[in-house]
């Protein structure tokens, strides 16, 4: 069922004219013109074409061949203005000749142009007819179908509103039946005045025309839209051109010929009309009258940097400097030193040749004669710009124009906005100057101050692409700040001067709070931190070159479907390794030793600080960390008698995959420690500021870790250091955010 229903949807949408012929007219009606799609057969309004004649005619008698907008009976539908879109869009398909110069030529060169004019007559206006309200001229010919209105006052009154009869008469109460047709509209006026005066005198005479009558006249040859059309009788050759859509693409708008009685009467350009406004020849037309359109003649296109691209059709001979002028003459960036035309010979080959339009130059194409098929190209005038590149200590730094030999390098300076008050006095000058052994790279140093004072030795004349940097002062930055914040008793952001510690800023910041741990601090630095995530991203590759290799070479070395199962499940376990390597991110802490500034001073540990750093002072902490492969990994009260044992204990102790030999713990201050005596070592500040037996194996803040068991994959070197590395950096991750989130 759906797919009929689609089906009838289709065939709806593909034949809509049909189903409107089959639904609102006669199948014998003859044919009729078509305009923007619309079958006028199927039209019942007033003032429309039907059996070549109209049907009824507006209240004014001017009848509209096409429906007006503003007036609602002649409205277009939707459908309508949709189908006349489509046919428009069908009838200003492309001439041979615009498609040969749109698909033929290099890719750099297409271009999308059309035939001059055709635009004219491819707007659909809301009627083809002339406006009903002009005035009628005294020389229109009274006809059959003409309303006309006598108005008589003084010794005698009447008013009559008579119309031409088909035998060309008209009745006029006792003055009898008058045969008007082929008058005038001056002589008609004469006529009834001089019938009237035979019976009154004393009178004063009015003639005035109603409603027009409507002549028919044939629009044949290469037109749009061939055929028989009945308009207003004051339509001109115009009104009829426009009714029957123009010319086609085949046909000329250089010679359309209108005749009368089997004499050609006018022969009309087009381009006269729309190029100068000379509408001297567009005659107004009789009944019976033939518009006929011959075939194009020769045509020539032009695009480039004229003002109205488009392809033309010529009548005589014309030169290349007579078609510029046809096409509106010359953009204001067209380049005269170069035109391009392509030419097709002896209808054989196509030949391209080139020139300029200086009337003096021998190579001037101006007054060439152009042929049939002829392709002019302009082109947009050669920039030759000077620059010089400006940068540095500058209130605008960037490119400035230059005449060499001409612009100092004071004016440059000015340009720029001056210099900023952090400048130095020295500026230095890159020339590139070309050699016959190639580029040479010369560099000058000129003193600043001088320069701007106007002496000449250092205010140089500048050449094209200088390169003028302006130096600051040495070691200039406006502000260095580090960021101080935690249990200190004036946190904030702090700026510092170059080479200023950790003791200074801390003293700065009025020292420690009593509930602060410097034992904890942390200190975070950005290049310490990109230095460690380049570590880490290196270490990522490495790994993944080799996981790539080894997997090619076990997969191929499976011997059983077992053996290959179990392959492609450590394949697996290798790529969440790698998805977990690159997760991982690098904290850029720097481990040291942080106590009160006086106790820091003019020691290794007072470090220099750095833009950007942060150091942050943990308040004093009550927990002591159990993480890793523990049944119950938490943080637990710190207890001064307990041991790293009895808090494994209290996590519940190891699980299945723990790695008892290799447990460690992970400082407050940043180091490691294993918890076996043959390994342990304490961090050497630990030496230097006080006993060791006094800080202890395990203090408050400390992380103890418990490794899990690993077992390398088969082939793959150090597989087990990089899982620890990853372990390590995961938890002392986690270990910074549990300390420092604020």
């Amino acid at each position: 069922m759906k797919r009929f229903l689609i089906i009838i949807m289709f065939l709806f949408f593909m034949f809509p004219s049909a189903a409107l012929s089959e639904t609102g007219s006669d199948s014998s009606a003859p044919n009729v013109p078509s305009f923007g799609g619309i079958d006028m057969s199927d039209v019942q309004e007033p003032g429309v074409v039907q059996d070549g004649q109209f049907s009824d005619e507006t209240e004014t008698g001017i009848p509209n061949i096409f429906p007006q907008q503003q007036n609602k009976s002649f409205q277009l539908n939707q459908e309508a203005q949709e189908s006349y879109q489509q046919e428009k869009a069908m009838e200003e398909s492309f001439s041979e000749f615009q498609g040969f110069i749109m698909g033929s030529l290099p890719e750099e060169q297409l271009t999308n142009i059309r035939r001059f004019g055709l635009d004219f007559f491819r707007k659909a206006p809301s009627t083809f007819a002339p406006a009903d309200i002009v005035p009628v001229r005294p020389d229109y010919v009274i006809g059959p179908g003409d309303e006309i209105k006598i108005d008589v006052w003084g010794m005698v009154e009447g008013q009559w509103t008579v119309t031409v009869s088909r035998d060309g008469t008209i009745m006029i109460p006792r003055v009898g039946v008058l045969n008007v047709a082929g008058l005038s509209f001056e002589e008609l006026r004469e006529t009834i005045d001089r019938e009237l005066s035979k019976y009154y005198s004393n009178y004063q005479l009015s003639v005035t025309l109603g409603a027009l009558k409507n002549i028919k006249v044939y629009v044949v040859g290469n037109t749009r839209q061939p055929g028989a059309y009945t308009i207003s009788s004051l339509s001109t050759l115009v009104n009829a051109l426009m009714a029957a859509g123009g010319p086609g693409s085949s046909g000329t708008m250089r010679d359309i010929i209108v005749k009368r009685n089997n004499k050609e009467i006018v022969h009309f350009d087009m381009y006269d009309f729309l190029l100068k406004g000379d509408k001297s020849k567009d005659i107004r037309l009789l009944p019976e009258d033939v518009i006929f359109i011959p075939t194009v003649g020769p045509q020539v296109a032009i695009t480039g940097n004229v003002k109205k691209p488009a392809i033309y059709e010529l009548k005589g001979e014309t030169s290349l400097k007579e078609l510029i002028e046809m096409a509106g003459g010359l953009t204001a960036t067209a380049f005269k030193g170069r035109v391009q035309v392509m030419r097709i010979s002896n209808q054989e080959y196509r030949l391209v040749f080139e020139g300029d339009l200086s009337a003096l130059s021998r190579n001037s194409l101006a007054s060439l004669s152009l042929k049939d098929g002829d392709f002019i190209r302009l082109f947009p005038a050669i920039e030759r710009m000077s620059f010089v590149r400006v940068s540095g200590a500058l209130a605008k730094p960037g490119s400035f124009a230059i005449e060499p030999g001409k612009t100092r390098l004071s004016d440059v300076i000015k340009r720029a906005g001056g210099l900023l008050y952090y400048a130095s006095n020295i500026a230095e000058i890159t020339r590139v100057k070309v050699t016959p052994r190639g580029p040479e790279t010369e560099r000058i140093q000129v003193d600043l101050k001088k320069a701007l004072e106007g002496d000449p030795v250092n205010d140089l004349y500048l050449q094209i692409n200088d390169y003028i940097f302006v130096r600051t002062v040495p070691n200039w930055k406006l502000y260095r700040t580090v960021r101080v914040y935690g249990e200190v008793n004036y946190p904030g952001i702090y700026t510092i001067k170059e080479g200023e510690t950790l003791s200074s800023v801390l003293e700065r910041a009025g020292g420690f709070t009593e509930k602060a741990y410097p034992r904890g601090a942390i200190i975070t630095r950005e290049s310490v931190r990109k230095a460690q995530q380049k570590q880490i991203e290196d270490m990522v590759n490495r790994l993944e070159r080799e996981l790539s290799a080894i997997n090619v070479n076990e997969m191929s070395s499976a011997l059983t479907p077992q053996e290959a199962q179990m392959l492609r499940a450590e394949s697996e376990q290798k790529r969440i390794l790698l998805r977990k390597l690159k997760e991982t991110r690098a904290t850029g802490r720097i481990a040291t030793f942080v106590a009160e500034p006086d106790k820091i001073r003019n020691t290794p540990y007072d470090i220099e600080l750095q833009d950007g750093d942060r150091i942050y002072i943990p308040a004093n902490p009550t927990t002591v960390q159990v993480l890793g492969s523990v049944l119950n990994p938490s943080s637990f009260v710190y207890d001064k008698n307990l041991s790293w044992r009895d808090y494994i204990r209290m996590a519940g102790g190891y699980t299945r995959d723990a790695n008892p030999e290799r447990i460690y713990i992970l400082k407050v201050d940043g180091t490691a420690v294993r918890v076996k005596k043959n390994y342990r070592a304490s961090a050497p500040w630990v030496k230097k500021f006080g006993k060791e037996a006094e800080w202890g194996l395990l203090e408050p803040g400390d992380a103890i870790i418990v490794p899990q068991k690993l077992e390398s994959y088969r082939g793959l070197r150090n597989t087990r250091d990089y899982i620890d590395i990853i372990y390590k950096l995961a938890v002392t991750a986690a270990s910074i955010h549990n300390i420092s989130s604020d």
